[in-house]
């Protein structure tokens, strides 16, 4: 049996007030990005109030799955290298700082591939509900305030990028837009978007996206005044129009996640915004599988999914035998694998979890269940190894179309609970960490798992690249 010998562990485990008119024109929609390299940090965002280690997984755990519920189930609503760094956050995801308007204003947003809108606090008087993290104020989160810069204009109904969000049909919302107007003053209808952690609403800004030695005009950017427990913006990586790839016309980017060992720490990583054009070159020493095509569905939000074809789980040497209908999605949009760095923990529906989580117990057998720490933490299966001098860890594997084999470190599907000796399985399904209902991608592949590897998003070619990397060790 394929096995990681762990000798000693450790932990590592209407509101504000404009100048212009609503902007109506119809600029390009992926304006190609010229500029050289920038570099993002790329961090981990908040850190959960809780000090107690059993708490934070249950906090993560439920987190990830209503993330995943939310992903399953979406509600509709309506030189070319650039790099910059991203920091790991407790809070579960990872942050990026980006400038916008004029003179610029810099926020922090999470890196979000799962979805596509990019939107900001905005306006002095935002409001964020339930928003009370250690050694954040609610009332004193960032914010962008569009009368501060003179590039800042309302989104009018006539604007086609106010179909981006609203879908073609917008125009019989815009009841004061007539179709031959070309001055329409009616603005685009305010958007509300869920996430698995809370929601947002605002209104659409047409703004400059300021870069190191290039601005990009006309950026389509949600001002959001108020949230519920959306402490920081979003910055949509989705394949929607209104997404940051879309809307810059990026070929790639990629990135390199930390480890959550250094959530809120000053330690970053990458991320790299690409729109050359390289052909059918592959990144060196990266593995590949191609892109799935997304599922033809009404619900457009499917349509925002990087979506991979999974072929195999294999847990230390053994091949987990999936049922066909979990590993391509269906015309029904059920069923498939989509990569998401929003997610924390991975989802697993509940059919394919049983028998993962069943051939750990059963390589695991050994070993002494820690079932108490598992009807606290939402988390399954757990492992009481305290008394163990050394134990032997099944690898876990994930395979995909074309041979590529993602086999994570055992940083990244097992974690040590605080100084308990207990470890658990990081992989969350319905009714683990609450309730869930079938439907949507049946595996989601959050960024706990994508831990230490370098992660490419070949827009162009159609293909996902990874490979994993060493990382900094914390002191």
């Amino acid at each position: 049996m394929a096995s990681v010998q762990v000798v000693c562990l450790v932990s590592i485990f209407t509101l504000f007030t404009f100048t212009s008119s609503p902007s109506s024109s119809s600029p390009s929609s992926s304006t190609p990005l010229n500029l050289s390299t920038i570099t993002i940090p790329l961090s981990h965002l908040f850190k959960h109030p809780s000090s107690d280690p059993l708490q934070t997984h249950k906090f993560i755990a439920s987190a990830s799955l209503n993330r995943a519920h939310h992903i399953r189930h979406p509600k509709s609503n309506s030189s070319s290298l650039s790099k910059a760094p991203i920091y790991a956050k407790s809070y579960g995801g990872y942050s990026i700082n980006l400038s916008f308007g004029t003179p610029p204003q810099t926020i922090p947003f999470i890196l979000d591939t799962g979805s596509s809108l990019n939107w900001f606090p905005c306006t002095s008087r935002y409001l964020c509900s339930k928003c009370s993290f250690p050694n954040i104020d609610p009332t004193k989160i960032p914010t962008f305030i569009p009368k501060n810069s003179s590039s800042s204009k309302i989104v009018g109904c006539a604007n086609p990028k106010c179909g981006y969000i609203f879908g073609s049909s917008v125009q019989s919302r815009c009841q004061d837009c007539s179709p031959s107007s070309k001055n329409c003053s009616q603005p685009c209808p305010i958007y509300i978007n869920q996430y698995g952690l809370g929601s947002t609403a605002g209104v659409l800004l047409s703004e400059n996206l300021d870069f190191p030695g290039k601005i990009v005009p006309d950026f389509l950017v949600g001002c959001s005044i108020f949230s519920t427990r959306q402490p920081a913006g979003i910055a949509g990586f989705g394949r929607g129009p209104q997404s940051l790839p879309s809307q810059i016309g990026l070929k790639k980017f990629s990135y390199c996640l930390l480890p959550h060992q250094f959530d809120d720490k000053p330690e970053s990583s990458e991320l790299v915004l690409d729109s050359g054009s390289y052909g059918h070159a592959k990144t060196r020493g990266l593995s590949y599988t191609p892109f799935h095509k997304n599922p033809e569905v009404q619900n457009s939000a499917f349509l925002e999914y990087y979506y991979l074809t999974l072929r195999k789980i294999i847990v230390g040497d053994k091949h987990v035998k999936i049922p066909y209908q979990f590993l391509v999605p269906g015309s029904d949009g059920n069923g498939g694998t989509i990569v998401d760095s929003g997610s924390t923990f991975t989802f697993i529906e509940r059919p394919i979890f049983e028998l993962v989580a069943q051939e750990f117990e059963k390589q695991m057998a050994n070993y002494t269940r820690a079932k108490a720490v598992e009807a606290q933490s939402g988390l399954r299966p757990c492992f009481d190894i305290s008394a163990e001098k050394s134990v032997n860890f099944p690898e876990f594997t994930f395979q995909f179309k074309g041979g590529a084999k993602m086999v994570l470190p055992l940083l990244n599907y097992f974690s040590l609970i605080g100084k308990s000796g207990v470890v658990c399985l990081t992989i969350v399904s319905d009714n683990v960490g609450g309730p869930g209902v079938a439907g949507g991608p049946a595996i989601i592949l959050g960024n706990y798992q994508q831990q230490n590897f370098y992660i490419e998003y070949d827009l162009e070619n159609e293909r996902f690249g990874f490979q994993h990397q060493s990382s900094k060790r914390s002191p």
